[in-house]
């Protein structure tokens, strides 16, 4: 009896221990849930309204550091960044320098970056004395962009131009102010809340009023594109329209990519406000290459957008680069955003930095959405429709490129260097704490678009067989294998077949879904428009 009765109390208190363990791990889990609630709820708060945000005021007073003053006429934008009123003037990269801190000559607060370059060749460029002369080292100053996006309403509605129904957009006098396009109507009824005044502020009263949203537009002013509305924004709720839209930088390397390139002008004439384009006279590989792009921009291939194009020369090869290609891959980003942004006057620190390869393309509706509104957080990455060899080899899922921050991110996070926008540990960087407590907001990463609602194009490998041959050759040393160092994989009869199979250079075949060239979002507008002249990659050449 006596040892039943002690392994009787043995039991009692193991389950006793298990319960307790268990009651201990379920209190633990309800802790760490109210926390994530609580950091949601903060992060909502912060955002709900410019009401809101005037009352955190104390923050953003308390934490900026000496010199680090609102321009003037200014008030903290919803993104923690000042935004400009009527009476700021020309403020230009002073202000930049004050925001982020540095107070030396140089904004980047630091020396152009030492590339230890293992040689410099000696190139021709154009005559320093005519009028195409010192084309490398010529600033660019931004101007705002005077496009009148959004139009007011006779009832009071502050609409969206291309996102609304013309028939119904009309001003004071009645008018309609843009011929109508077709497109499926939706009409959204909301509380619109006025647009900031010449002073910065926002009128407190709100009006029942209504947009008629075409198809792909959304919101109360229709000025949301599809691919914001279904993204992973946390900040839905609280985007209203700037009236003086920010300024767009799009920093690209070149290399051959001449077609793809003429598809992103036109993709994005009207919503970037400046092209950093960069070319070298090495290959990645480190070999000398002739300035191809030099000669088409001085030849007038390129005038329709030559007003916005700032030339990037790089004219060396970094050390060690041609033993880890991934050290020469870098450098060309690094190199583009230091020397190009030096040379961008009046810059302001809620201006938009957008860097890409020259084989992603993002859609122009995105772009004008981080151009047109305020609220959004940062950083920003793009889901991309990806294809090989041609538009027609569409490949599973989507690829989620980091690609934009704003100007004062780019400085005070990244060090204005390109290649740490790119990747994703932003947080880890020692910047990111200062700028998230002087900005007065937590940083979230988001992505336009989703897995099923593309926001731009990577079109790998879309080039003719020579061209393909041109990209095995000049390749980079690190990306392995390197299928260039195989003189069969660079066979012309070789390359085509690829394209014809969609064939991968180890043998393998992918499994590609079937495409039409009318499905939305198959290639950029501009190609679809010039259908004969790149027939070549929208349909394939050898099916």
């Amino acid at each position: 009896m006596a040892r039943l009765y002690w392994q009787g109390r043995t039991t009692m208190r193991r389950h006793k221990v298990f319960l307790f363990g268990t009651l201990a791990l379920c209190v633990l889990s309800l802790l760490q849930y109210c926390k994530a609630l609580h950091h949601m709820l903060m992060l909502r708060e912060l955002y709900t309204s410019s009401v809101n945000l005037e009352a955190l005021g104390f923050l953003w007073r308390g934490n900026v550091r000496s010199g680090m003053k609102p321009l003037p006429g200014s008030r903290p934008s919803d993104t923690g960044l000042w935004e400009p009123g009527d009476d700021r003037g020309e403020q230009g990269n002073a202000e930049v320098e004050r925001w982020i801190g540095h107070g030396s000559e140089d904004p980047w607060g630091k020396e152009q970056p030492d590339s230890g370059n293992v040689n410099r060749m000696t190139v021709t460029l154009p005559d320093p004395n005519g009028p195409w002369g010192e084309l490398h080292k010529r600033s660019f100053h931004l101007r705002d962009d005077p496009t009148p996006f959004f139009a007011r309403t006779k009832s009071g509605a502050y609409c969206f131009r291309e996102g609304t129904e013309m028939a119904f957009l009309k001003d004071d006098s009645g008018q309609t102010v843009q011929a109508a396009r077709e497109g499926q109507r939706k009409i959204l009824h909301a509380q619109q809340e006025e647009p900031k005044s010449a002073h910065g502020k926002y009128a407190q009263r709100k009006r029942l009023v209504k947009c008629m949203c075409r198809q792909g537009w959304h919101g109360p002013h229709c000025g949301i594109p599809t691919m914001v509305q279904h993204s992973n924004l946390p900040t839905k709720g609280s985007l209203m329209p700037r009236m003086v839209p920010r300024r767009v930088i799009n920093a690209i390397n070149i290399n051959h990519e001449f077609d793809l390139l003429h598809a992103r002008f036109h993709e994005l004439a009207d919503t970037v406000d400046l092209f950093l384009v960069c070319e070298s006279n090495f290959t990645a590989y480190g070999k000398s290459k002739q300035l191809h792009f030099l000669r088409l921009l001085l030849n007038g291939t390129y005038n329709y957008m030559r007003h916005k194009i700032l030339y990037v020369f790089l004219d060396h090869f970094p050390k060690g680069g041609q033993q880890n290609g991934w050290i020469a891959d870098d450098y060309l980003r690094t190199f583009l955003s230091y020397d190009g942004m030096s040379r961008v006057q009046g810059a302001r620190p809620d201006d938009v930095f957008l860097i890409n390869d020259a084989d992603e393309i993002p859609a122009r509706e995105g772009i004008l959405f981080l151009k047109l509104y305020d609220g959004w957080t940062e950083p920003v990455s793009i889901h991309m429709r990806k294809s090989l060899y041609g538009f027609f080899w569409r490949q599973p899922g989507t690829l989620d490129v980091h690609s934009a921050c704003t100007v004062a991110m780019l400085f005070a996070v990244y060090d204005g260097d390109g290649i740490s926008l790119r990747r994703r540990d932003y947080y880890s960087m020692p910047g990111f704490r200062n700028y998230q407590r002087e900005s007065g907001h937590i940083l979230v990463h988001w992505s336009i678009g989703s897995p099923v609602h593309y926001a731009g194009w990577h079109c790998s490998w879309c080039f003719r067989p020579e061209g393909i041959s041109h990209k095995l050759i000049s390749a980079q040393n690190g990306d392995f294998p390197r299928w260039g160092d195989y003189v069969e994989k660079r066979d012309l009869n070789y390359i085509k077949g690829l394209i014809q199979t969609g064939g991968w250079f180890d043998g393998s075949v992918g499994e590609y879904p079937s495409t039409d060239p009318k499905e939305p979002m198959y290639a950029p507008k501009y190609l679809l428009k010039n259908f004969p002249l790149y027939r070549y990659i929208l349909e394939n050449p050898y099916a």
